[in-house]
């Protein structure tokens, strides 16, 4: 059966070279894809996660009684929304990189970064998707009614109780739309991390359609449904998320 499937590919590229699937029929040209596509999973996965929990603290410092700490959320919120992502890649891994101590290989001599290039990616992109999503969870914060607030305090509970307990819960539930937007983007912005030579999906195609030429349309497409899919997912599953955390009349 995977004989006829390879040999079909290899008959569409014959009979119409422009559509030359070849990572369909050559092996090698299989596993830079399956490789490409599980660094990106790789990516989307740790980012999202980071850059939820950086929203999560963020708003959370935004209500502290210490001024310096509410202009230290805004100065990283500020720095992040407004420049862009691909330079903060740039930055950080070629700036912030060169002060990072160094480990020896295993031949004893070669110098390596203790953080490596798809470090400095999951680190750079969770920041940058973090900063929006301090912005998302503070007005979900401030759509729960202070009453709320101020009856969990009646009740002995500590600021970070209630915020942990009750703040967050409920705006969590009010945030799920506007964070769903933010995260798909954060999806398609892994691709940027081919400017640090992060082995990514985009990053693997180039190689290919350089390799062979013919392969161009076929590995775009490839590319294309790829990102749909993987979008899909996070969208199909923050969407049931959404539904499972719904409380009837309350939030949108």
């Amino acid at each position: 059966m995977l004989d006829v499937f390879n040999e079909f590919f290899r008959q569409v590229a014959e009979d119409y070279p422009r559509w030359n699937f070849i990572f369909f029929y050559d092996e090698r040209q299989w596993w830079r894809i399956v490789s490409g596509l599980k660094y990106t999973v790789v990516l989307s996965i740790a980012c999202v996660v980071l850059s939820i929990i950086i929203g999560v603290v963020g708003a959370w410092l935004q209500g502290s009684t210490s001024r310096w700490v509410r202009h230290c959320v805004q100065g990283y919120i500020q720095f992040f929304r407004n420049t862009p992502p691909f330079v903060q890649l740039l930055f950080f891994y070629f700036a912030l990189g060169q002060f990072t101590p160094v480990v020896l290989g295993d031949d004893g001599w070669t110098e390596m970064p203790i953080i490596s290039n798809v470090g400095w990616a999951i680190i750079s992109l969770s920041f940058f998707a973090g900063a929006f999503n301090v912005e998302i969870f503070r007005s979900g914060i401030e759509a729960v009614p202070h009453s709320t607030q101020e009856a969990a305090s009646a009740l002995g509970f500590s600021r970070f109780q209630t915020y942990r307990e009750i703040v967050l819960p409920l705006a969590f539930r009010v945030s799920l739309p506007s964070l769903n937007n933010n995260l798909v983007n954060l999806i398609k912005t892994t691709t940027q991390a081919i400017g640090i030579a992060v082995p990514e999906l985009l990053y693997e195609s180039v190689g290919i359609w350089n390799d062979y030429p013919s392969a161009l349309y076929p590995t775009m497409l490839l590319l294309f449904v790829s990102f749909v899919f993987l979008v899909g997912i996070l969208v199909f599953g923050m969407h049931r998320w959404e539904k499972d955390l719904r409380i009837p009349g309350y939030g949108t």
